[in-house]
């Protein structure tokens, strides 16, 4: 059974940091995309960034966020820096192998001084 478990979130005050981890088991996402999205209260789920032959990052997030992974440790992770208030979500792992997407539970983040 696939399993994706994010850690990492948190209270942060604006300007801050955090490191979110999600760790995959039951198979290995090595060589497939896996990537971080998340919902903020009231809005649609939006994709963050993702990791597969490269990164990719949605517009709000570059130059702040790196996405990357450690494919020994079935790993990806997503560094936020200068957080802001906007940042405040539930962010979610999710990854696709063979035509399958798999979704973690969520960490909340939020931002707020």
């Amino acid at each position: 059974q696939v399993q994706l478990i994010e850690s990492g979130g948190g209270l942060v005050e604006p300007g801050g940091s955090l490191r979110l981890s999600c760790v995959a088991s039951g198979r290995t996402f090595n060589d497939y995309p896996m990537a971080w999205f998340r919902q903020a209260p009231g809005k649609e789920r939006e994709y963050v960034a993702a990791t597969f032959r490269g990164t990719f990052y949605t517009d709000s997030v570059k130059d702040r966020f790196t996405i990357s992974r450690d494919n020994e440790k079935n790993t990806v992770y997503l560094q936020m820096n200068s957080l802001k208030p906007e940042d405040t979500a539930d962010y979610y792992c999710a990854a696709q192998r063979l035509g399958r997407d798999y979704w973690g539970q969520g960490t909340q983040v939020t931002v707020s001084s």
